[in-house]
């Protein structure tokens, strides 16, 4: 099941103007998002990692690990996105194992995206 198939129908949306910040480098992180449309930029000192578009997650890492934010989040464009809370990410990884699989996914090709980097 792809992730938009999950989140179609969440209750709670927000929405982010292009050029507005969804969390800086160094924040608590309660939630990871979903993009159900539009584009964020993730970067880190104002450097570029990467883009994620319309189906992509990212802010997984704070609920894995309890760490500050390792980047900073801003809408490239006019954005919708689903939060999900770490009680919501632990049950969805319970229901769904090939949602875990999809998060260990995105994570592993953002570390090989750093390894070509460094």
């Amino acid at each position: 099941m792809s992730t938009l198939t999950l989140f179609r129908d969440a209750a709670e949306t927000k929405t982010f103007a292009a050029g507005e910040t969804i969390f800086v480098e160094g924040d608590d992180g309660k939630h990871l998002y979903v993009v159900m449309s539009g584009s964020v930029r993730l970067s880190v000192t104002g450097r570029t990692l990467e883009k994620v578009g319309k189906g992509g997650v990212f802010g997984e890492m704070a609920l894995i690990d309890a760490a500050p934010r390792s980047a900073t989040a801003t809408a490239l464009t006019e954005c919708a996105l689903v939060p999900v809370t770490a009680q919501r990410f632990k049950a969805l990884v319970r229901e769904d194992p090939d949602f875990a699989l999809e998060i260990m996914r995105v994570m592993a090709a953002r570390l090989r995206s750093m390894d070509r980097r460094l």
